[in-house]
């Protein structure tokens, strides 16, 4: 009967008392249990459902939190214990110990009991479950850092958590990781806090019981970033404006030199996407449009910012290199949570704060308020995410919030950060060993986390629906209908930092990416003339990039050669410039080159010295004479 209540919530006992009608419910689906199991299955059944101290339900809840081991592994003594609080599971420790005694005895093991009182009170007392001791053990890992902080043991200290929200955050923390535990995760932790005032409202360091380094702090301990860094490379490069959420970046196989090598990054899925937007590239987490923004920003200025932040790195941002925007580095999950708070302010950044007498700190406008602006923007899209995530993922919210995934190499680390107007909320989920997980990403590890705390949150302001709408724009945000050509994107209202905006977006033709228009001969070229061909066998090539307007010709040394089409040009020796001109005889691009190997021949001496026919011949047409003389008058000349 006592499993029948355990089995149907509504059999149970309720807090008045019990009432006729459940109690012959009980019966009846006592009768059934009777009839249908056996009794070592009934009795299974019993002990993983029954409460033994507190919220510690089940048989293996209660051995991993009090004795840290398995059930298998429980002596005598701790097997007397839990069976005594089977039967009283919130008494006092005196109480339990003399039930477990009582249990010793009936076993002819009367003798150990001796030193069980002091075992039993230890256990419960390290441990305890009790309501008051609950709520004391609800933040474990804040409490302890608090009174490490404090310059005496105080009676008592007030943090700006909020209990309840801590609570829900703990144990759903907790429910998800025993769903996916079979996928070899064990370790989460969980960080709330409201954005205007920086307080921590949760704060949960570990999965406890699930876990075997429950003494670990997961909301401070280093863990390697993953994409979640992406957001703020994406920043830089808006507030800049090298990049607008328009821009189109190339997701196609990059090959960078490196000193440690070749670098060649890869998508998520090992698939590549051609061009896409900004917008596209950062909702969808692409790698390789990430490292050729980083490419743009480059590392040590993308480090910087990093530290800026908050987030603080170990080394310089020349020792990630360009992995340095796939998060390489290694960041805590306060610092990364309060970063994403400053995304959320506006790019204003203030330091936490876990106790409600701390002193706010003075702001620092660390990022462009305009520029992320868009970046949340960007993370609230969830038609940005649909290239890697889809439509149907823990990210879609009913309400409005910016998040962003992240995993790091070899699955060692999931995070999942993300905010409204009103909280910033992180969740990060793996191993306290650094062992890999199977098969778990961000958007199914820590992202269904993160998602039911902003849902509690949601459902906590059930009355202040403002802040979970969508905030308005920042000062120097314009909204600018785009369309775009050869990319694989609809028409769209894109937002812009005011002077960058455009109405269409096009794929960059040769002429429009080149460097140069003139492809052939390259600036400042030297060019050596042979001796063993024929001089008017050697001819110089003259090219601009594909594209070139049919109207612009070649103009060398201020003479036109004739349309900028392919040509080839009789080689004169000596120093010349190239110019590419328009109809209307602008010059559009210029190289210099220098060509060598002829020099001048002293004129032969006429047999008529200072006749008329020999100064004649000294100023008539000259011929090249490569490598061993120079000019000489033409014959018949």
């Amino acid at each position: 009967m006592q499993l029948a209540g355990l089995l149907d919530e509504e059999l149970a006992a309720p807090k008045g008392g019990r009432k006729v009608q459940a109690k012959l419910g009980q019966v009846s689906v006592a009768w059934q249990l009777e009839h249908g199991w056996k009794k070592d299955q009934i009795l299974e059944a019993y002990i993983n459902l029954v409460g033994f101290r507190g919220d510690l339900v089940g048989i293996g809840a209660m051995s991993t939190a009090l004795f840290r081991k398995l059930p298998s592994g429980l002596d005598a003594e701790e097997s007397a214990i839990a069976a005594a609080l089977i039967r009283a599971p919130n008494a006092r420790p005196v109480q339990v110990a003399q039930r477990a005694c009582a249990v010793l005895q009936a076993q002819g093991r009367g003798s150990t009991c001796t030193l069980l009182g002091a075992y039993t009170e230890q256990v419960l007392a390290s441990r305890s479950a009790e309501p008051l001791d609950r709520d004391a053990q609800l933040a474990p890992h804040l409490a302890r850092r608090l009174v490490a902080a404090s310059a005496r043991a105080p009676a008592s200290l007030r943090t700006t958590l909020d209990a309840g929200v801590q609570r829900f955050a703990r144990d759903t923390l907790r429910q998800h990781l025993a769903e996916v535990r079979e996928r070899h995760v064990e370790d989460g932790a969980v960080i709330a806090i409201d954005n205007a005032s920086g307080e921590v409202i949760a704060w949960v360091g570990s999965s406890g019981g699930l876990s075997q380094a429950a003494e670990v702090d997961g909301v401070l301990a280093p863990r390697q970033a993953g994409s979640t860094l992406k957001p703020f490379l994406y920043e830089i490069a808006i507030e800049q404006r090298w990049l607008t959420a328009a821009s189109v970046l190339d997701d196609s196989p990059v090959g960078l030199t490196t000193a440690a090598g070749l670098y060649i990054p890869q998508n998520y899925d090992h698939r590549f996407k051609g061009p896409v937007t900004v917008r596209t590239a950062l909702g969808s987490s692409l790698n390789v449009p990430a490292v050729r923004t980083l490419v743009m920003v480059t590392p040590e200025r993308f480090a910087q910012r990093l530290n800026a932040l908050g987030v603080k790195l170990t080394h310089n941002g020349d020792y990630y290199g360009y992995s340095l925007a796939l998060g390489s580095p290694e960041v805590t999950l306060a610092s990364l949570a309060n970063a994403y708070r400053a995304l959320a302010n506006g790019g204003v950044l203030t330091p936490l704060r876990t106790r409600p007498d701390e002193r706010p700190a003075s702001p620092t406008m660390v990022m462009d308020a305009a520029a992320s602006s868009i970046v949340a923007d960007v993370l609230a899209d969830r038609e940005a995410r649909v290239l890697t995530f889809g439509l149907d993922n823990a990210l879609a919210a009913r309400y409005w919030a910016a998040v962003k995934t992240g995993t790091s190499k070899d699955m060692r680390d999931n995070w999942c950060v993300g905010f409204s107007r009103r909280y910033t909320v992180g969740v990060w989920v793996g191993n306290a060993s650094g062992e890999p997980m199977w098969d778990v990403s961000g958007v199914t590890g820590a992202a269904p986390v993160w998602r039911a705390v902003m849902d509690e949150l949601y459902r906590r302001d059930a009355a202040q629906r403002a802040p979970w709408r969508a905030p308005p724009l920042a000062a120097g945000v314009v909204q600018q209908a785009v369309r775009f050509d050869a990319v694989p994107e609809p028409t769209r209202d894109e937002l812009f930092v005011a002077g960058t905006e455009q109405s269409r977006v096009s794929l960059a033709t040769a002429r429009g990416s080149a460097r140069t228009l003139i492809t052939s001969p390259a600036d400042r070229s030297i060019i050596a003339l042979d001796p063993d061909i024929p001089p008017q066998a050697q001819r110089l090539s003259l090219a601009a990039v594909s594209g070139t307007p049919a109207s612009w010709r070649w103009r060398m040394d201020g003479q036109v050669l004739g349309a900028a089409a392919p040509l080839q040009w009789p080689m004169w020796p000596g120093a010349h410039r190239l110019e590419l001109i328009d109809a209307a005889g602008r010059v559009m691009e210029t190289a210099s080159f220098e060509v060598r190997g002829a020099r001048a021949k002293a004129p032969r001496q006429s047999s008529r010295a200072g006749s008329s026919r020999g100064s004649t011949s000294q100023n008539a047409s000259m011929r090249f004479h490569l490598g061993t003389g120079g000019v000489e008058p033409s014959r018949g000349t």
